[in-house]
């Protein structure tokens, strides 16, 4: 008696970021609803190389660097869904996809406390010096002592009010932190913390956090104006993405001596990195955009992701969609090769 096989799905992540950014529970869960077929190579998929991987392929579960533009759309003919393992979902074309009938999801956040966590390691690094008397350590077997800055009693600005800002608010507050917050969109409802406007918030802050998303409006909204706003002697630090920052304007705030310090996890270099020339800066701690790499919080959207798969493989729009209104492939039945 013969058998219908399972869907066929594709994930994108490059070879060498498999178990990093999606790991081997999740990846068990998914070949147990669907044939997996995997990326063999340690590079993105793009263009016809993405589009060829993914024939006959009903989903494809695409790494956070995979992009998606209007022509592979066009050319993704048996694709239903296109089901992104990160919630940022900039590098696939929404419209484009909406335009072929393809479902576009998106995780949720599940890094709160990893980002977090590393917000405030970063910001005891930058007030205590520790990186730079490791550095010193390492290159002359000794180093200069300095004058340190405790998070207690010191200011913490956060731009904006998301779940990482929310989560990262209350930690400060328990470390004795006064906090302030500013969004325009959001409604700021936690005790012990003040909001206010952007400008208030820079020249007030011994710590400026940038949590804001990343869009059209706020490209660059870290500039020279408002690097000049901050506070003499404060720390600006990043780990949101880096289209919010003016690179250039950011080294010179540091060259002049205006601010302290600053602490990167995001950046303008590929894959969201920082760049080399600000992570060379001796005034910089960079780290290379692993604020939310925990197994905590990768396992959270990858498992996530494969819940969206199971639900799309049966014939359901999953909580994350973006497009349900454009998924018109998810009426067609899936194609399903037949074994005997």
């Amino acid at each position: 008696m013969s058998t219908p096989e399972l869907p066929l799905v594709l994930v994108t992540h490059p070879r060498n970021r498999l178990d990093t950014y999606f790991g081997a529970e999740a990846l068990a869960q998914l070949r147990q609803i669907a044939r997996v077929r995997l990326n063999p190579s340690d590079e993105d998929l793009a263009g016809p190389a993405l589009v060829d991987a993914a024939r006959a392929c009903a989903v494809v579960i695409a790494y956070r660097q995979t992009p998606v533009n209007a022509a592979s759309c066009a050319a993704l003919a048996d694709v239903q869904a296109i089901v992104r393992c990160a919630v940022d979902i900039r590098t696939i074309d929404v419209a484009a996809a909406s335009a072929q009938g393809i479902l576009v999801t998106q995780a949720s956040a599940g890094f709160m406390a990893s980002v977090s966590e590393w917000i405030i390691g970063a910001m005891i690094d930058l007030g205590r010096h520790i990186s730079a008397g490791v550095l010193e350590y390492r290159a002359d077997g000794m180093a200069r002592p300095r004058m340190g800055r405790e998070l207690r009693g010191s200011t913490l600005g956060v731009i904006g009010f998301g779940q990482i800002a929310r989560y990262l608010c209350s930690v400060a507050g328990a470390l004795g932190m006064r906090v302030q917050v500013t969004d325009p969109y959001a409604t700021v409802d936690m005790p012990g913390v003040t909001h206010t406007d952007l400008a208030q918030l820079l020249a007030g802050s011994d710590f400026v956090v940038c949590l804001a998303p990343a869009n059209a409006d706020t490209e660059n909204m870290m500039n020279a104006q408002t690097f000049a706003t901050m506070r003499a002697g404060s720390y600006f630090i990043n780990a949101a993405r880096g289209d919010l920052v003016d690179d250039a304007a950011l080294l010179q705030a540091l060259d002049s001596g205006h601010l302290a310090g600053a602490a990167l996890d995001v950046g303008r270099a590929p894959d969201q990195m920082p760049t080399a020339a600000l992570a060379r800066h001796p005034k910089v701690i960079a780290s290379p955009h692993v604020g939310g790499l925990t197994p905590s919080a990768i396992e959270h959207q990858a498992r996530e992701t494969v819940r969206q798969t199971a639900e799309i493989l049966q014939g359901r729009i999953p909580v994350g969609a973006v497009n349900a209104d454009g998924a018109t492939r998810m009426r067609r039945p899936l194609n399903r090769a037949v074994a005997s």
